[in-house]
């Protein structure tokens, strides 16, 4: 089956080019995915398949390939929103929707899985099992899409779940794994602080919001260099200091935005703890008070250690043409909801190298100028392809 299914997605490069192509062009921002969805779903009718669409708080699809023998069932999982970015890259393909982009790389996982998926449907009486494709909507806002994919009912006899990233860090056929945590869990938080305003010649009667906003704004990065372990890894960023008002005015309130990031559930736990302590503490300092909202996004995702080294090990036992080389990739400080599934489920999330030919100095994923070698396109379908086949074998 697996030198049959190599041949077939050989075949199917050029398609695979197609069809990011096309999404690359049409992008949709996350929960306002409905033609994607559609030319998803479009793909699967006349297959031999169960498709269920609008899954979850959005428009996910969960596709149902029912092997020739009974075995276990597994995940495979694409996600297929864009951003809100103004596309500068400069490609033929360009997007035509104003101020969207597919700047994630999100097309090109949609693309391989399609093509993967359909090579899979055509073999599926040689699976002794049953794969679920998961193409998943809303990876990039919270609260996400796999969340709500999870807690649907219809991936819960799933033994194991799989998905890829691209990335440029590195060259088409060069592919990445970690073991364990892998990227980071992040939150939300907003901090209003009330104080009373007054006149800039007499402080004495007034409480300045700006004064006691900004005292939290230095102790909570105290936070990281004095309540974390110094090996553990947690990022506290305030991109938001609301506080404009006149020169001579005391500021009676003002309003904070902040991202949280962490590397495990025990980093999130301290971080949670301190910030809501120093609003308090902020609240007794200055007699202000302080309306904290901080709300958990996405937890760590972790990858299951023993999953992964079979995986790596399924890759590294490749001999194929386009997968030149397979090496363990640093743990990465973004963010990825595809934690929800390795949350409840063994799983395996790791790494297609995309670097576009001669360039020394990729745009990284989110940058308006990203772009990929769409050979990764088809080292993505065979990377996934061969962990499918060793992990029925």
């Amino acid at each position: 089956m697996k030198n049959e299914l190599m041949s077939m997605l050989e075949a199917r490069k050029d398609e695979m080019t197609s069809i990011r192509r096309h999404l690359h062009e049409n992008p949709e921002v996350s929960f306002k995915e409905e033609k994607t969805a559609q030319y998803i779903a479009d793909f699967y009718k006349g297959k031999a398949v169960e498709i269920h669409t609008n899954v979850g708080n959005g428009y996910g699809i969960v596709v149902t390939i029912k092997g020739g023998k009974p075995g276990k069932t597994i995940g495979l999982r694409a996600d297929f929103d864009a951003l809100p970015i103004q596309e500068e890259a400069d490609v033929s393909f360009k997007s035509k929707n104003e101020g969207v982009m597919h700047a994630c790389g999100h097309d090109g996982h949609t693309a391989y899985l399609l093509v993967l998926a359909d090579c899979l449907i055509q073999l599926k009486d040689a699976i002794s099992g049953t794969i679920k494709i998961i193409h998943q909507h809303a990876e990039e806002v919270p609260p996400g899409g796999a969340k709500s994919i999870v807690e649907s009912g219809l991936i819960d006899d799933l033994d194991a779940v799989f998905g890829i990233h691209l990335l440029p860090m590195g060259p088409a056929g060069t592919v990445g794994y970690h073991a364990g945590y892998s990227f980071n869990g992040r939150a939300y938080m907003k901090l209003i602080v009330q104080g009373r305003g007054g006149h800039g010649s007499s402080p004495h009667l007034a409480n300045d919001a700006i004064v006691a906003a900004s005292h939290f704004v230095v102790a909570a990065q105290t936070i990281i260099s004095r309540r974390l372990n110094p090996f553990d890894i947690g990022v506290i960023t305030i991109g938001s200091f609301d506080g404009k008002g006149t020169f001579n005015v005391i500021k009676d309130s003002v309003e904070l935005e902040g991202d949280i990031r962490y590397m495990t559930n025990e980093t999130k736990e301290i971080i949670a703890k301190e910030v809501r302590r120093i609003a308090k503490g902020i609240e007794e300092q200055f007699d202000v008070t302080c309306e904290l909202t901080y709300t958990p996004d996405y937890p760590p995702l972790y990858n299951d250690p023993e999953l992964t080294a079979k995986v790596a090990e399924s890759l590294r036992s490749m001999n194929d043409q386009d997968i030149k080389e397979v090496k363990e990739f640093p743990a990465l400080s973004p963010s990825e909801d595809f934690a929800y599934y390795a949350e409840k489920f063994p799983a395996c999330f790791f790494y297609i190298a995309c670097s576009p030919k001669g360039v020394d100095k990729p745009y990284f994923n989110h940058h308006p100028k990203f772009d990929i070698d769409e050979d990764a396109l088809l080292v993505a379908a065979k990377a996934v392809g061969q962990v499918v086949c060793d992990y029925y074998k």
